[in-house]
């Protein structure tokens, strides 16, 4: 092995090559090769102290240390990349942080390959290039639904608006949210922060109020509506003197919400809407007949 000379400058060896070749197997930076190494301890040959030289017993000795390191570096880069390629097809969080502002942030997904470079392991995690060093956890299948399950619970309750503003008409969404975190396992469940479990149930008791409410309000118009029409002929048979009991039918039905509305059952707005319809051909007669005359 062709070894070119060198001297030390300001403690640094200063390599003079033959040709390029030579200079283009020296790494760059502060990487120390084994070639470089016994260019150093060459220098530091020539460069002894001749009235106390270096024994050979500490040329070995120092050789045999920079042996065992490299041995020791190699098997760690050995076992990093290993590790890489064992996460292929595993789901990670990797922690990423921001080089201008400083700020942290995570990502996740499944390793689809890895890649050297620069002297560098990176995973590939969402089609993006991560270093190694950013990884975070080692998820499997079973933790990655469950964060997948507690993320959704979460984001769901944070659509909805301020516990005091509910009313029966998002009893649906409620509902949805609840069934979500109910079939959850109790492994699941562990994921899902305890301001969120209280928030829900918070949530469930306003809207089980709310739908108290609706309901009673839906049966007291349904059986006012009931009443009035107790009094009334079938529909076919009303006359202009009904207006006002047929009006005031669908000034009940009319105070009630969409979601109260959606409670009174299908007789009684099916029935509503015959005496409605009649009255208005009655009406619309009377008017023909006046324009007539």
């Amino acid at each position: 092995m062709a070894i070119p000379s060198a001297k030390v400058e300001d403690g640094k060896l200063v390599y003079d090559y033959t040709d390029n070749s030579q200079k283009a197997n020296t790494p760059s930076g502060s990487t120390l090769g084994y070639d470089q190494f016994l260019q150093l301890l060459c220098a530091e040959m020539q460069y002894q102290d001749p009235l106390e030289p270096t024994s050979n017993t500490e040329y070995v000795a120092q050789l045999a240390t920079f042996s065992q390191l490299e041995a020791t570096l190699s098997l760690q880069g050995t076992q990093q990349s290993s590790m890489a390629n064992d996460l292929v097809g595993k789901t990670v969080i990797m922690k990423v942080v921001n080089e201008t502002t400083g700020a942290t942030s995570y990502v996740d997904g499944k390793v689809d390959y890895v890649m050297n470079k620069d002297e560098e392991i990176y995973l590939s995690v969402n089609n993006k290039l991560y270093p190694l060093s950013d990884l975070d956890t080692v998820a499997d299948d079973a933790y990655y639904e469950a964060m997948g399950l507690a993320k959704s619970v979460e984001n769901m309750l944070g659509q909805l608006p301020a516990v005091e503003n509910i009313t029966a008409d998002y009893e649906p969404l409620i509902s949805q949210v609840a069934e979500l975190y109910d079939g959850m396992t109790d492994y699941q469940k562990g994921f899902v922060s305890d301001e969120a479990v209280k928030t829900l149930n918070e949530y469930r008791a306003k809207v089980e109020e709310e739908v108290k409410k609706a309901k009673t309000a839906a049966e007291n118009v349904t059986q006012s509506i009931q009443n009035i029409m107790e009094q009334l002929p079938s529909a076919d048979q009303i006359t202009l003197e009904d207006e006002d009991l047929i009006n005031r039918m669908g000034e009940l039905y009319d105070s009630l919400n969409s979601y109260q509305k959606n409670l009174v059952s299908s007789d009684v707005t099916s029935n509503l809407k015959a005496y409605q319809d009649q009255l208005a051909t009655l009406k619309g007669g009377q008017e023909e007949t006046g324009t007539e005359a």
